[in-house]
């Protein structure tokens, strides 16, 4: 099983929308996938139309590895899986920092799922935190949404130097560049800046209507409008995701 952690410091930049997009796209290539949502804001489960059967304390779940199966809800799509979030994980980050080898509780948890899916998406909260140092440990990649601006890139290098301070076998990075309006001449000019020198992603998403709709639809974008723009930049930037794989193989 691959994980992927979607995971910017800054919020408001489609991490959400970038992981119930290709988390979709992966199942509906036929890969057992799960979706994670670690963040209390709980956008990727409503997004999915899905409401935790079980409430569970932050406590509780670290300490039962059995309470997952539990705890994992099908989606309306065939081959997705979601892990919904409730209010009461806004106390996991506390109840991590209280356990010993607090990094690797997440991989613990991870592990027990290793042989039932392909692949695990995490959408993760907009924090650096005991959460997100489990996410770092336990995450082969981190798929990171950037948009091009000075602030954004500046919180990206941050997440970047923090990575290669803190941690002797890093996830890989994947950073795209997201919400992009190519009418702005700070856009044009940081993306063509950055592509030469960085190892950015080819793929952009450019901010368009659609994505918004689906706090509308309440569906991924490749399943309520499929022949958009927007199904079609999801497609590129997941397609070039798994290159990114074959190269790291």
């Amino acid at each position: 099983m691959k994980t992927f952690g979607v995971y910017n410091l800054k919020g408001g930049v489609g991490k959400t929308t970038t992981a119930v997009n290709l988390a979709y796209l992966a199942a509906k290539e036929g890969k057992r996938t799960l979706l994670w949502d670690l963040d209390p804001q709980r956008a990727t489960t409503f997004y999915l139309k899905i409401m935790p059967a079980a409430k569970p304390s932050a406590k509780a779940l670290i300490q039962d590895k059995s309470m997952l199966d539990r705890l994992i809800k099908p989606t309306e799509y065939a081959n997705l899986d979601l892990f919904p979030a409730h209010f009461k994980i806004r106390h996991l980050d506390a109840a991590l920092g209280e356990m010993k080898r607090r990094k690797k509780q997440l991989t613990r948890l991870i592990d027990t799922l290793a042989a039932r899916y392909d692949y695990l998406f995490l959408d993760c909260p907009p924090t650096l935190s005991f959460l997100s140092e489990n996410v770092f440990q336990a995450a082969d990649y981190l798929i990171i949404p950037v948009i091009p601006t000075t602030l954004s890139l500046q919180t990206f290098k941050q997440v970047k130097k923090y990575l290669n301070k803190h941690f002797s076998n890093p996830a890989k990075l994947i950073p795209f560049f997201s919400m992009v309006d190519s009418r702005k001449i700070l856009h044009r000019k940081t993306m063509e800046a950055l592509n030469t020198t960085t190892n950015f992603c080819a793929t952009t998403i450019p901010s368009r209507a659609v994505i918004e709709q689906m706090g509308t639809h309440r569906a991924p974008v490749p399943h309520f409008s499929p022949k958009s723009d927007a199904a079609q930049d999801y497609q590129a930037l997941w397609k070039e995701v798994l290159r990114r794989m074959e190269q790291n193989a």
